[in-house]
This record gives C-alpha cells, sequence and structure tokens, in this order.
C-alpha cells in the first residue's frame, strides 16, 4: 500500500470513529406534546355546508382541512382485511348488482334506483343497507362496509353502483365500480354508467394510514393525515334522521375511532371542565365509537341554537395523551361563525 492510500484509509477510519462517537453521544430528542390550545377550524365555505371536513391533532395543535368531494373512495390499509369505504361526507351511497363485469352495467341498471330514489341519502329517503355503519366502534365498521370484503376470487367481487353524493356540494352523479385484490393491494375499475369502457387504477395498501383515498376524477389523493396523527374529524357526515331514515348532518364530530382513539362525555353537573384534572379520570369510560361525540355538542334546531355548555368531552389519543375538549361557539347566537367552529382543550394526562 502506498503513501497516499494509507493516508487515505487513516482519514476514512478516524472520520467512521468520529461518525460513530457522535452517534453513540447523541441525546434521543423527545418532541413535547401540546400542553392545549384554542382553534378556529377551517370549514371554509358553505356555512352549515361548509366544503371542508377537518381533521385536528391535539398533540401537535394542527388541523388539516380537506374539501369533502374531493373523495370517492377510502381504500382499508390494515394487513387484516381487505375494505373500501364510500365518501360519508357527501352522502354518498351504493348498491350492489349480480353482475361481474362494468361493460355489462348500463344506464338500464339505474332507472329503477332511480324513480324510487333509493340512493338519495338526506332526502327523506334511502336506506341504511346502502351506507357504511353510522354507528358503533372499528370492527363493527370495517365488517359493515356497504362494499363487501375485496375476495382474493375475482368472480365474488361484484359490480356496484354508486351514487357520489350531493350533500352541500352539487350533485356528483353515479358511477359503476368494481373492485379487485392486486397482490396485497387493490385495483379499481370504474366508469360513469354510460361508458362502454372503464379505467383502472392500482391502489397499494399502507399501514401507516386507516385509508388510502381515490377521486373519479383526479385519482388517488390525500384525505386524512397518517392515522397517529389526528384525533377528530368535524364536518359533514351521514347519520340518521330516525331509526329509518338516514341523513347528513352539519358540524358532526368523528373520532379516529378506526386508529385508535376513544373518548367520553363529560357532564359539567359532575364537574366542570375547568376543574377536571388527572384523579378524575378513574371514573372515566372511554369509547371507541364513531358517534361517541357525534353532534352531541351543539343544538342546531328545536331549542336555545349554540354550543351546549352542560358538556365537555375527554379523548384519549393513540400515544395515550388524553386531552380535555370543549366546544367554544360555532354559530351567531353563540358569538361564532357557521363552518368555522371555535374549540378548547388541554392535556389532562400525558402518555
Amino acid at each position: 500500500m502506498n503513501t497516499l492510500s494509507k493516508f487515505l484509509v487513516a482519514i476514512l477510519l478516524t472520520g467512521s470513529f468520529i461518525s460513530c462517537s457522535k452517534d453513540k453521544d447523541d441525546p434521543i430528542i423527545e418532541v413535547p406534546v401540546s400542553e392545549g390550545s384554542k382553534l378556529t377550524l377551517e370549514g371554509g365555505e358553505g356555512g352549515a355546508s361548509a366544503i371542508n371536513s377537518v381533521f385536528v391533532d391535539f398533540s401537535e395543535d394542527k388541523q388539516t382541512s380537506v374539501e369533502r368531494a374531493s373523495w370517492d373512495l377510502g381504500f382499508y390499509g390494515g394487513s387484516d382485511d381487505f375494505r373500501v369505504i364510500i365518501n360519508h361526507s357527501t352522502g354518498g351511497s351504493a348498491i350492489a348488482l349480480d353482475k361481474t363485469d362494468l361493460n355489462q352495467v348500463t344506464a338500464q341498471d339505474t332507472i329503477t334506483l332511480a324513480e324510487e330514489g333509493t340512493l338519495n341519502v338526506g332526502h327523506g329517503s334511502g336506506s341504511y343497507s346502502y351506507l357504511d355503519p353510522i354507528e358503533g366502534g372499528r370492527s363493527a365498521y370495517l365488517s359493515g362496509t356497504v362494499i363487501k370484503a375485496i375476495s382474493a376470487t375475482d368472480a365474488e367481487n361484484k359490480v356496484y353502483i354508486y351514487a357520489r353524493g350531493n350533500s352541500g356540494t352539487s350533485d356528483r352523479g353515479w358511477q359503476k365500480i368494481r373492485i379487485i385484490r392486486k397482490g396485497s393491494g387493490y385495483t379499481l375499475q370504474y366508469a360513469k354508467i354510460n361508458e362502454t369502457s372503464y379505467k383502472t387504477l392500482d391502489v397499494n395498501k399502507d399501514d401507516k394510514y386507516n385509508f388510502k383515498y381515490v377521486s373519479f376524477d383526479k385519482g388517488a389523493v390525500n384525505v386524512e393525515p397518517e392515522k397517529n396523527a389526528w384525533d377528530i374529524e368535524w364536518g359533514l357526515s351521514t347519520y340518521k334522521a330516525s331509526p329509518t331514515i338516514p341523513y347528513t348532518f352539519s358540524d358532526f364530530v368523528l373520532i379516529n375511532f378506526v386508529g385508535g382513539v376513544t373518548a367520553a362525555e363529560v357532564l359539567t353537573s359532575t364537574v366542570s371542565y375547568a376543574d377536571f384534572k388527572e384523579s378524575d379520570l378513574s371514573s372515566i369510560t372511554f369509547s371507541g365509537n364513531r358517534e361517541v361525540i357525534a353532534g352531541n355538542w351543539r343544538v342546531t334546531s328545536g331549542g336555545t341554537v349554540g354550543v351546549k355548555t352542560d358538556r365537555f368531552y375527554l379523548v384519549k389519543d393513540t400515544a395515550g395523551n388524553v386531552y380535555k375538549l370543549k366546544f367554544v361557539s360555532f354559530h351567531a347566537n353563540d358569538g361564532g361563525e357557521r363552518g368555522k367552529p371555535v374549540i378548547e382543550y388541554a392535556l389532562v394526562k400525558k402518555a
């Protein structure tokens, strides 16, 4: 080995030693979680029919606004199942046909559906049979999607007619779709009802997310943040006008129930928001149900319209941090603005 080679080797070895020593000595930096904040949620234009859904991450004091009409389907990212959801925030609904070839589906297949209003959610008709579950926890939701589990046997995967919804948006029309598996992911086949050919789109699973989203207009789109990066979603959502009639509700709050977030309601007759502290958690039962907050925090008709001041909520995030949450305003009657609710939250227990 010549002198130059020895010199270069010495430099490399010294650099490696310094690098390893530095890595060993560097402290692990832990980013502190938020102690709490007050946020005005950016629902965008539209008032009671605000155009956005808003995802909130308490530990990061972060909100993410996404147009409700920006997506059509969500593809489950977990390894335990192959499930696809429809857009609950626009009143989307779907029905299976006894067909497996999109090119065999025409406008004739929709005549009766249109005449009877089968897929008209939010207009005094429609059926829960054509919706994803509106109540319950993660397992009930994933096992009850209107689009049945995507089978590894292609012939078992039916064509669906999908009404894309029109709640607070222009009528988004109907689509015919079929979904099959592709390896560990999905392939979507889709077309408008009258089209004689269809498009395809592959969607890979990603377990960092509850779902990966697709728009019939734009292909793959970003909607909800990573599953460990949000706690609640505010916006319009399909729920119920009665035990038999589905409806699309404004100012509806969902927890990240698929991702593992839980919540509980606390009445101020028991303890006030200001006084609630960590020791009070021993009497609380948390729920992972989709509708644990829902619209229970406000009155929109049939009483004094505004935020209910006799209650607040506890939210346990995916890391185990517990926050207390109260709604401050959402309507002119309580000093707020429809479509831009104000929330306040504070850390009760750090994980």
